[in-house]
């Protein structure tokens, strides 16, 4: 005997009804909008294949009253240069560089896996800011290649260092850190937590296909890491926007291994357990979302570009970043990179980048920073944030 279901109308009706009590103020076109979605969700009918249609919220929020204490990053030992990827896989090292500005990346060695670079970034964050890893509370870490499916990474890398401490992993790809660091920022500022190891780190390596000329050169492994804690009133997010555009989500994913796809032999047989991407639309998507919602944060911020002492963004690409900063009028004085030493770490690029120009002697005490990160999801996380 079947069970008992629901008509789809009926279902759609009555979500409607239950939406149109919540939107006190929303238009009637927004209104019918949001409900025809619903509808369509429900109705098992897909709702896109393939191609993002984002129109950019104009939602934003802010959170003051938070700091950045200390950071830290690690990269694996073994480096990996384009001359090397042509010698093992045939990639054109030319291309690699024309195309994407990286020259090297990093590997993770065959007993590293994404805690290890983890728990490195974090004890390096801990070491330079004379840190009692006691007062630690909190442990969130950006990853979409976790050690395991089960337990998370956070789990691991509050037991390695010996924490007293709740432990979540978030998973927005290469948006994880900023998704990480707002959603730290939370606990901080409500006083649930009064010290919050924010770490992004990526092994992607072991998730790309090598034989994969399009997409195995882009990426490389690292983490990076911050202490986050109670700051003074000016400190903290000026402005950011973490956003979702799931319409784009198989533009940029990995297919197999999760309760829809589960592990088979067929399915690793034809390499679905690996990333893929259409590069071409995730491409013309970066490069909106980086300018739409950089001008957004900094607008609601009330600071025009001038103002931002750095931007720290995220590495996927420098021929993203360049179409996006000359749109934006970026000066190269207010950039940091590095994606051509380390290529994409996913994750692990705005912290490691950070840390790196923390330890430079590039960000002082009140300068406004901007962070962007962007990827699968499709997900983004842009920020405005005064040091």
């Amino acid at each position: 005997m079947e069970p008992l279901q629901a008509a789809p109308s009926t279902l759609e009706a009555s979500s409607a009804t239950a939406f149109s009590k919540v939107t006190g103020g929303v238009s009637r076109t927004q209104t019918e909008s949001t409900s025809n979605v619903l509808s369509q969700a429900l109705s098992g009918r897909p709702m896109s294949e393939g191609r993002a249609t984002t129109a950019w919220s104009q939602r934003t929020s802010s959170l003051l009253g938070v700091q950045i204490v200390s950071t830290g990053s690690y990269v694996p030992d073994q480096i990996v240069t384009n001359s090397d990827l042509q010698n093992l896989y045939g990639c054109d090292p030319g291309w690699i560089e024309q195309r994407t500005g990286i020259l090297r990346r990093r590997y993770a060695a065959s007993d590293q896996a994404t805690s290890d670079l983890c728990i490195e970034a974090a004890k390096r964050a801990i070491f330079s800011g004379n840190i009692d890893p006691q007062s630690i509370d909190l442990v969130v870490v950006g990853t979409f290649s976790p050690d395991y499916l089960c337990p998370t990474t956070a789990n691991l890398v509050q037991h390695a260092l010996g924490l007293d401490a709740a432990a979540m992993d978030v998973q927005a790809a290469c948006s994880g850190f900023v998704y990480a660091l707002t959603t730290a920022a939370q606990y901080i500022a409500t006083g649930n937590s009064k010290m919050a190891l924010v770490i992004g780190g990526d092994c992607n390596s072991r998730i790309v296909n090598p034989y994969d000329q399009k997409v195995a050169p882009l990426f490389g492994d690292g983490a990076g890491a911050v202490l986050l804690t109670k700051g003074d009133a000016e400190q903290g997010f000026l402005c950011y926007q973490i956003g979702s555009d799931g319409s784009g989500s198989d533009l940029l994913d990995r297919k197999c291994g999760g309760s829809r796809f589960p592990f088979t032999p067929d399915a690793v047989a034809e390499g679905e357990h690996f990333l893929q991407m259409d590069g071409r639309s995730v491409f013309k998507w970066a490069v909106n979302a980086l300018t739409q919602t950089v001008e957004l944060v900094l607008g609601k911020s009330g600071l025009s570009v001038e103002d931002v002492a750095l931007f720290i963004l995220h590495q996927a690409n420098m021929r993203i970043i360049n179409h996006a900063t000359q749109h934006l009028g970026v000066k190269p004085s207010q950039m940091y990179n590095n994606l051509q030493e380390y290529g994409n770490t996913s994750a692990g690029s705005i912290p490691i980048a950070l840390d790196e120009a923390f330890q430079k002697g590039l960000i002082r005490r009140g300068d406004p920073l901007v962070f962007s990160g962007f990827g699968a999801g499709l997900t983004w996380g842009t920020a405005v944030f005064r040091w």
